[in-house]
């Protein structure tokens, strides 16, 4: 009982202090009276503060809580107005990221100063080794014959110049050089005098007929002095490589039929090589003829070719949105393979200083790209940035941070500041609702227990007894 009494006195204690607090606020300021008034009188000589645009009045408790006018909260405490200015200050606070100092250093935060440089790029793309097309020859013989014996019969073998890769049979040939023998012999053996002269003249046409025709098949002049000398028709004809390389292609086989134009081999220099590299449609302006060029291969990952680009194809594809940029490569000892895969690296030229942070510090979220700033020891504010050009290791950003500002670069602490980054970007900023649902809410009317499940209606009585039960907990005992 005399604990009871206690707690009894004690509350109504408390209550008249409230009551007292109350009626000392309500003189001070009637409900009547805006907040505003006081300051108006308190900045009526100051311009300055005339000029301030009123946004609106928030709860004083700092509850997401607004008003258009001026009123009180369910505590009896004024509304605070709200400017334009502070607003601003306000909504650049929300903003910012708070992290202890002793949290800073056990996640080990690293943070590099935002500064303009010279951004040399690299653009890299794939590509593959192919042969020089201007290198390349095609052994295609201009008449109709057989394949009489091949000397190179296997694809891949590598040929000297000048090198019998067939020989050939035609009876065409043949008898092209038959008759040039004998356009020869008997424009010789006719004298120069009357009606022999113009036989002999008219013989001589016929061998500089038949030569110029053996000529257009290619016939070498060796084999054509050979023939004038021995005056005997060969049955075959030799054909060789014009070139040393390698035989890329052979389609000739023992005794096979050929017609005129048919290719029966192909030859290929690789002592120069092409490099098709792939570059993609938003590289492809950075890149200009002339620039260096490295290569890598997977046959030889310590070894650096060099070239440079000589020509950028003027066509798109658009399966891999790419352009197809060549490289000329020099190829001592035959390693590079026509077929091979090449990973290619194009320098490009800078332009000039540019503002870069490093790509560490960049977080894409894949609709924007942010950095976190460091305002002072720890405190950060996130910042949406826009980037350009990108080296290795640093990347150009054109709006978003000033030189000399320091950005985060630690992936750790990124990591651990996700759910905070979110908040500070506006990830789970929600709608406040209005001014007349928010005050309803916090009234006392609409405080109580929070129940779960379904709430069937109790009827008024009950719901009467259980109310003041909840209220004075000490009843059930007040008859002991």
């Amino acid at each position: 009982m005399k604990q009871g009494a206690r707690i009894a006195t004690g509350a109504l204690a408390v209550a008249a202090l409230a009551a007292a607090a109350g009626y000392w606020a309500g003189t001070r300021n009637p409900p009547g009276r805006p907040e505003a008034t006081h300051q108006t009188a308190a900045t009526a000589g100051d311009p300055a503060a005339k000029e301030r645009k009123l946004l609106y009045y928030r709860n004083p408790m700092g509850l997401p809580d607004t008003s258009p006018t001026p009123k009180k909260d369910s505590m009896g405490m004024d509304y605070v107005p709200v400017y334009a200015d502070e607003a601003d200050e306000e909504a650049g606070a929300a903003k910012q990221l708070r992290i202890s100092t002793e949290k800073v250093q056990k996640l080990g935060v690293r943070t590099e100063t935002v500064r303009l440089r010279s951004l040399d790029r690299i653009v890299r793309a794939v590509g593959r080794i192919e042969p020089d097309e201007r290198r390349q020859y095609a052994i295609a013989p201009k008449f109709e014959g057989y394949v009489e014996r091949l000397q190179v019969n296997v694809t891949g073998q590598m040929v000297g110049k000048g090198q019998v890769l067939f020989e050939a049979y035609s009876p065409e040939l043949v008898s092209a050089q038959r008759e040039y023998v004998l356009a020869t012999q008997a424009a010789e053996s006719l004298h120069p005098a009357g009606s022999e002269a113009r036989s002999g003249s008219d013989m001589q046409q016929l061998a500089a007929a038949s030569l110029t025709r053996l000529k257009n098949w290619d016939i070498s002049d060796e084999q054509l002095k050979a023939l004038a000398s021995s005056g005997d028709a060969r049955r075959t004809l030799s054909f060789r490589s014009p070139v040393a390389g390698v035989v890329t292609e052979k389609k000739a086989v023992q005794g096979m039929r050929f017609m005129p134009g048919e290719t029966l081999y192909q030859v290929a220099d690789l002592s120069t090589v092409w490099v098709i590299a792939d570059v993609f449609e938003q590289d492809i302006g950075l890149v200009q003829t002339g620039a260096p060029a490295r290569i890598k291969v997977n046959a030889y990952p310590e070894q650096v070719f060099e070239g440079a680009i000589r020509h950028i194809y003027p066509t798109l594809k658009a399966e891999t949105r790419s352009i197809p940029v060549r490289v000329e490569l020099s190829n001592p000892g035959m390693l590079l393979k026509p077929g091979m895969f090449a990973q290619v690296e194009l320098a490009v030229a800078a332009r000039g200083q540019v503002l870069t942070v490093p790509v560490s510090a960049v977080i894409d979220s894949g609709t924007r790209q942010i950095v976190l700033v460091q305002l002072a020891e720890g405190r950060f504010e996130p910042r949406a940035v826009k980037l350009g050009a990108r080296s290795d290791d640093q990347v150009e950003v054109r709006d978003g941070v000033r030189a000399g500002e320091q950005v985060v670069v630690a992936a750790n602490f990124l990591i651990d500041a996700e759910s905070n980054l979110k908040a500070a970007v506006g990830g789970f900023a929600q709608a406040q609702p209005p001014a007349g649902e928010t005050t309803a809410r916090m009234t006392p009317a609409n405080t109580g227990h929070r129940a779960e499940g379904q709430v069937k209606p109790a009827s008024r009585p009950e719901a009467s007894t259980g109310t003041a039960a909840q209220a004075n907990p000490h009843a059930a005992h007040a008859g002991h």
